[in-house]
């Protein structure tokens, strides 16, 4: 058996390459990033293509997996790509953020190298430069498990992504001039499910295929820019199964709130009349309500799909209620977030509490989004690059904004905003959310528990009804209007890592920062060294490299 481990296996697999020798497999993508004409709603838009595919094709691994993806630039601007909630433990130099990494030049290759470990669940990546993600580069990512870990429910007769979000026919660069200008982005034009949309004209094709008796997973993720979504199957019901990579107590819903670059997996059984059935999206809290379908189809069904849609809910209430729904399944095989050497999360003390505010205001007559009193300037160095060449107080300063929302939230600057973080502190966040609009946080390198939201402002009392128990482990939470969310989490991945807004043109105008945790030992055990062919920009560049951690 150890013999034939060390075997070297080489063959192709979903257009990729797989090599495994002794160790966990490797996967090996070669990607090229080109400009095509897309039309998810029937206008002509010049999009942002991945191996000449929109959305780009889906990144297929299973835990364990090292993953090589080298990414050729082929566009005529810099470009960058995100891997949205792989946590790359001890190695942030793969985050692919502006605050880790330099942009890949136009004309010039970038090869990203990470492991996925054991993040069983769905996942997704996208462009963080300028306004791509709103014309392309994203696509799904899927972390299988082994076939030695069991997952909590039987194997599905198929496995199928779907890729829904908010779209706008004015193109990226012209959704980036109005953002520099000062403007806001206004109402989206519409909504896709996987770049298209069903005409109802009995001439669409299908989506997805069904065969009647049979059970099929669909991981369903929300890749816009702005605008959550209320996704239902006319006809069925969704089982709840996994979301952004913890196994959830098994709940059947009838629709599901997906906010701006959430992940949800979920079952639906194929037990209706053989025919065709439409999967509906539509925006949520929007003056105006957008409603996109697709065709899912089954084998040998016979019928159109019927122009009664089912009706989306009403309100955020109807959301928060959801929300509170929501439990982690306790008893699955998948691993689970580990704080200080315990599950028991709530019974662990914590050692800082950062209230973060968001605001929407006006500097020198452009508009800004601010956390704090600060919107986030991007600096033309990364700031982890900056931290591992020892020049970062020549690009930003540690603890730029306070702990709590200043007095006068009303007042902005703008500057990189870096919370020094220390190693393995178990940290409060609260959300706090007084506009009218919702809103979406990702955490890079993390999984965090959410434990509570509701309306209002948050007070040292609402501890009391935090889930403490069983809250789901996740990577992004919403924050409903007028309200708070909050998420308890240890710090104990060494690296830069981006807190930011996923809608994104509040990220793109300054509603984010950055978390830096160093190791106090500077030790591979803690965190890697910079690897080698990195891109180096700013300050950094042409810089003698600094000496490796050595053990």
């Amino acid at each position: 058996m150890a013999r034939l481990m060390l075997i070297s296996m080489l063959f192709l697999l979903a257009g990729s390459m797989l090599m495994v020798q002794g160790g966990d497999p490797t996967l090996f993508f070669e990607w090229n990033v080109t400009y095509g004409t897309i039309a998810p709603l029937g206008v002509p838009v010049k999009g942002i293509l991945i191996n000449g595919q929109f959305p780009g094709p889906n990144l297929n691994s299973t835990t364990n997996n090292n993953i090589v993806v080298n990414v050729f630039n082929n566009l005529d601007e810099p470009f960058l790509v995100t891997w949205d909630g792989v946590q790359h433990r001890k190695n942030s130099w793969q985050d692919g953020v502006l605050g880790t990494n330099c942009p890949i030049p136009p004309g010039k290759n970038y090869t990203y190298k990470f492991q996925v470990k054991d993040q069983i669940g769905s996942y997704m990546y996208y462009p963080v430069t300028a306004m791509h993600k709103a014309v392309g580069g994203f696509g799904g990512l899927r972390v299988n498990s082994r076939l030695l870990i069991p997952v909590p429910y039987a194997d599905p007769a198929d496995d199928y992504t779907l890729l829904v979000g908010d779209f706008f026919n004015k193109g990226h660069t012209s959704l980036k001039k109005i953002l520099d200008s000062g403007r806001n982005l206004g109402r989206c034009d519409g909504v896709h499910l996987n770049g298209k949309v069903a005409k109802g004209d009995g001439k669409d094709e299908p989506l997805f295929t069904m065969e009647a008796g049979k059970t099929y997973k669909y991981r369903i993720c929300n890749t816009g820019i702005k605008t959550s979504l209320n996704v239902r199957f006319q006809g069925h019901t969704m089982k709840l199964v996994e979301m952004e990579g913890s196994h959830t107590m098994q709940n059947d819903y009838d629709s599901l709130d997906v906010h701006v670059g959430q992940c949800f997996s979920v079952l639906v059984t194929a037990n209706q009349e053989p025919r065709d059935y439409y999967v509906v999206a539509s925006t949520r809290f929007t003056r105006r309500e957008v409603t996109a379908t697709g065709i899912i189809r089954y084998k040998n069904g016979k019928g159109a799909a019927s122009s009664e849609l089912p009706p989306p809910p009403v309100g955020w209430a109807w959301s928060l209620n959801q929300f509170r729904t929501f439990r982690w399944n306790l008893t699955s095989n998948a691993a689970r977030p580990n704080p200080q050497g315990s599950y028991k999360y709530g019974s662990i003390n914590i050692t800082r509490t950062i209230k973060l505010a968001n605001t929407a205001q006006r500097v020198d007559g452009k508009l800004r989004y601010a956390l704090n009193g600060v919107s986030y300037d991007e600096p033309t160095t990364p700031l982890k690059l900056a931290e591992y060449y020892g020049v970062a107080d020549k690009v930003f300063k540690y603890d730029t904004i306070p702990d709590e929302p200043p007095s006068d939230n009303t007042r902005v600057t703008l500057a990189p905003i870096v919370l020094n973080m220390t190693h393995r502190n178990f940290v409060e966040i609260i959300f706090e959310n007084h506009e009218t609009a919702i809103q979406s946080y990702h955490l890079s390198g993390y999984s965090f528990f959410a434990v509570g939201m509701d309306i209002g402002k948050w007070s040292p009392e609402k501890r009391m009804n935090y889930n403490l128990l069983d809250a789901v482990s996740r990577h992004t939470i919403q924050v409903l209007p007028n309200s708070w969310s909050a998420i308890l989490l240890t710090f104990d991945n060494c690296g830069m890592w981006n807190l930011r807004s996923e809608i994104w043109d509040r990220h793109y105008l300054g509603q984010q920062l950055y978390a830096s945790v160093i190791s106090p030992n500077r030790s591979l055990k803690d965190e890697y060294n910079l690897p080698e062919g990195v891109l180096t920009c700013g300050i950094v560049q042409g810089m003698p490299r600094p000496p490796p951690f050595s053990s």
